[in-house]
């Protein structure tokens, strides 16, 4: 197997890097050597690049100078797998993007406050599903004025005049999926057991 130019950098600091750490323990060689049973030659030939550096030799060597292996081949750290979310403010409410990508469908938690305000309908292109995470959501979509509660789900399409908001003095949270090309959102649900009685 060809090694790349990363992998041959790597490779080429791991010997640096273990006498570094193996200084810093005030250890020496030759209590290195007894400790893993390699010989204090292959050690020596290992910290100066003349050796190349297996697992057969770094375990054993991690393990008495009690450093990660990690450490001793310079591994990438792994980026924070963690979302960081920039709420936005828009009309009073609180908007929190869960998609980063441009384009298609995009998630939103919406935290909408009581608004003091007649409802102000409005149209656009487009498709939106909405979830009540907890509250109650006020939905008016053309001729229909509906209430909903923390679990409900709607769907509609964004050309028809629509508003959505808290349906009392407290605050909704809600879950939005939108897509301006008019994408549907298809939700399956089991179907119900037969009550045996």
């Amino acid at each position: 197997m060809e090694q790349t130019p990363a992998i041959a950098s790597a490779l080429a600091q791991i010997g640096p890097r273990l006498r570094q750490v193996r200084t810093q323990r005030g250890t020496t060689l030759e209590q290195l050597s007894a400790a893993t049973g390699i010989s204090r030659s292959t050690l020596s030939r290992l910290e100066a690049g003349q050796r190349k550096p297996n697992l057969e030799l770094l375990l054993p060597i991690a393990q008495t100078l009690r450093v990660p292996v990690d450490e001793l081949i310079g591994a990438p750290e792994v980026g924070d797998p963690r979302v960081r979310l920039t709420p936005r403010k828009r009309n009073g409410r609180i908007l929190i993007p869960l998609t980063r990508q441009p384009g298609g469908l995009q998630a939103w938690k919406a935290i909408i406050p009581p608004e003091q305000n007649e409802p102000e309908l409005r149209t656009h292109e487009g498709y939106e599903w909405l979830y009540v995470l907890s509250g109650r959501m006020r939905l008016i979509l053309a001729d229909h004025d509906i209430v909903m509660s923390s679990g409900e789900v709607a769907e509609f399409e964004t050309r028809l005049p629509h508003w959505f908001g808290p349906a009392d003095g407290r605050p909704v949270e809600i879950l939005s999926l939108f897509g301006t090309q008019g994408e549907r959102i298809h939700v399956r649900a089991a179907p119900r057991k037969a009550d045996n009685r």
